[in-house]
């Protein structure tokens, strides 16, 4: 078989979500492979299955374990993830070999009513699964009640409905895969009307890797590392690195309140983290700037500054 029409196979979650990804992962293959044979393989993860989750047991790996399992065992040439799902440290038998451009990596309050965040009323029940988007809330907002909340999307615009809570917040990103525009101010979910605030970067600041879909490889396949190498965005893949390398010196998972992001212009690259210690309700916050192609160097950097503080 050439590597024109060559079989790739896929590996991804079930979820509507993660499907879509695997979507944007296929077409994006196609474009530059239309010969290529793509299939693509739902994988059942241990936070698919969780009805319960322990938040002091940490998230990360709880949806990607299993994706990598089936990939090194060779059941699949391609696992497609959330790069904000992915653990700091994996398998070193595999590599994120490329990433898709990245999407708005904003979070968004979803509520019943309009006016955002500010508008909320005083006591007002918000929903999140994030630890970190837990203390930026309360940071800002320190009257709100916080409910902990799981799911896919669906599942959460859903029980925002059902409940009498009065907002939820999303990733900006997977709202708009599934076609619920944040562009718009409000959206219709099954009938009900929500009302859409994006919420500032510079106080919401996201988790590493928000955003993008990875794609990791086993690191001895050099075929399909050179296929979806023809579909890598470069300068998001050297930010992910850079913020991906800030999180293994921090050592900081789903359940450690961090956001950081890396960004490219002009051949620059700026770094921004924002770290919650203990109980305290302001965050550590630093940033940092060099060439675009030391993003470890930068990490490493950043770390120190948020660490020496």
């Amino acid at each position: 078989m050439t590597a024109e029409n060559q079989k790739i196979v896929l590996g991804t979650r079930g979820s509507e979500l993660a499907r879509a990804q695997a979507r944007l992962v296929e077409k994006a293959i196609q474009k530059v492979r239309p010969q290529a044979k793509i299939e693509t393989k739902t994988i059942a993860t241990q936070g698919d299955k969780a009805s319960v989750v322990d938040p002091q047991a940490g998230r990360k790996g709880m949806f990607t374990a299993a994706i990598e399992r089936v990939l090194l065992a060779g059941e699949v040439d391609v696992a497609v993830h959330s790069a904000k799902d992915l653990p700091s440290e994996t398998s070193p038998e595999a590599e994120i070999a490329a990433v898709l451009s990245r999407a708005p990596m904003d979070d968004v309050l979803v509520s019943k009513q309009r006016g955002g965040l500010a508008s909320l009323p005083y006591g007002a029940t918000v929903a999140t699964g994030s630890v970190r988007r837990k203390h930026q809330l309360l940071w800002k907002r320190a009257d709100l009640k916080l409910i902990d909340l799981r799911g896919n999307v669906p599942t959460r615009l859903r029980k925002l409905s059902e409940s009498e809570w009065d907002a939820i917040v999303l990733a900006r990103a997977g709202l708009e895969r599934l076609g619920l525009s944040p562009s718009r101010t409000e959206i219709s979910f099954e009938g009900i009307q929500f009302f859409l605030d994006v919420l500032p970067c510079e106080i919401f600041l996201p988790a590493g890797g928000q955003g993008v879909i990875a794609l990791q490889v086993r690191a001895n396949d050099q075929g399909t590392k050179e296929l979806v190498g023809l579909v890598n965005d470069r300068e998001t893949l050297l930010c992910l690195q850079a913020e991906r390398e800030f999180l293994r010196g921090l050592q900081g998972d789903c359940n450690c309140p961090v956001g950081v992001l890396a960004k490219i212009d002009k051949g620059k690259m700026k770094m921004r983290a924002q770290v919650f210690l203990g109980e305290s309700a302001a965050p550590r916050e630093a940033e940092v700037e060099g060439a675009c192609d030391e993003g470890g160097k930068l990490a490493g950097e950043l770390l120190r500054r948020i660490t020496q503080e």
